[in-house]
């Protein structure tokens, strides 16, 4: 069993780029008497945020995330430009950790309207 994230960071010299992260989940989370869920250990985090957004949001100006986090797609559709000028597309169920908090930055464009989780991630190792 294999899952996978968007990483989204920026680079010695402020500009963001894409990174494909695989995880391997391993067996082991259990609330007894269920059998065992997959898992696999990312990150300590701090609070979460519900996010909604329509096509009318105008997030076409670049900006850095403001702190690292981690966004989940919980409905709709956006796309995203990375400071080296790479598109990706967005949907339900897909997972971005925004680490570009400073330089270039990155645009937004909501394709579709729907909600996002934000998740901030805490300073502390997991």
């Amino acid at each position: 069993m294999r899952t996978s994230y968007a990483r989204l960071f920026a680079d010695e010299n402020g500009v963001s780029h894409f990174q494909d992260v695989d995880i391997e989940p391993i067996p082991g989370f259990a609330a007894p008497p269920a059998e065992p869920l997959h898992f696999a250990p990312l990150m300590n985090v701090e609070k979460c945020t519900l996010v909604g957004a329509t096509p009318e949001w105008r997030g076409d100006a670049p900006h850095p995330v403001p702190r690292r986090m981690l966004t989940i797609v919980l409905k709709g559709s956006f796309e995203i430009t990375a400071g080296d000028g790479t598109v990706r597309e967005f949907n339900s169920g897909d997972i971005i950790l925004g680490e570009d908090t400073w330089g270039t930055g990155h645009s937004t464009r909501v394709i579709s309207e729907g909600f996002s989780l934000f998740v901030d991630i805490s300073d502390d190792p997991a």
